[in-house]
């Protein structure tokens, strides 16, 4: 839901925020997993399109659907936003440092949105490291194959899914504003 979402106008979310709750009533658990992370030849050479582009779907649609859906959720008394950041937030590369600062970005929404929606709605974030998605069929194979963490190959998304079904669920009742980490022990 939040991918197609996070690309469109701040209209087309509150219409879809909108439609949803005309149809269930409510939004138990908002998870926002948009994200692209195109290669840049270098900071000065990223273009404001691809900058303007890069921060609208990994910062300001997470922002906006998050704020429509927690303000709702706030006033319910109940809800759990899983907001999905990655390690580039805090370990940023040259090539990837649009993306990185978005994601960044996120991070520090996670703990703005947590005091600003709780006690009753949870805000956190799942900071995936490389993870063998889609998108890795594009890398090259040794890139797949390893990573430079305590356990040195790439996640399968089957590994992610506990944590986030952990904040999903009322077993993570006292956990919010927090950063969870899944990605092979990166150093």
């Amino acid at each position: 839901m939040t991918i197609a979402v996070q690309t469109l106008p701040v209209f087309a979310g509150l219409q879809l925020v909108e439609a949803v709750y005309g149809h269930f009533g409510r939004i138990d658990i908002l998870v926002n997993n948009a994200g692209m992370s195109p290669l840049s030849p270098s900071s000065h050479e990223t273009s404001e399109a691809l900058f303007d582009k890069i921060v609208a779907v990994n910062f300001k649609g997470p922002f906006r659907l998050a704020s429509l859906v927690g303000a709702r959720m706030a006033a319910a008394r109940s809800g759990t936003i899983i907001n999905i950041s990655s390690t580039g937030a805090i370990r940023p590369q040259p090539r990837f440092a649009v993306y990185a600062g978005a994601k960044a970005a996120v991070n520090a929404l996670t703990t703005a949105f947590s005091f600003e929606y709780g006690p009753h709605v949870r805000v956190n974030t799942i900071s995936p490291g490389q993870f063998l998605t889609d998108i890795s069929k594009s890398w090259p194979e040794e890139m797949r194959d390893t990573t430079p963490g305590a356990i040195p190959r790439s996640g399968r998304p089957e590994e992610i899914v506990t944590t986030a079904l952990y904040l999903a669920s009322r077993a993570s009742s006292y956990t919010t504003g927090a950063l969870i980490r899944v990605d092979g022990g990166l150093p």
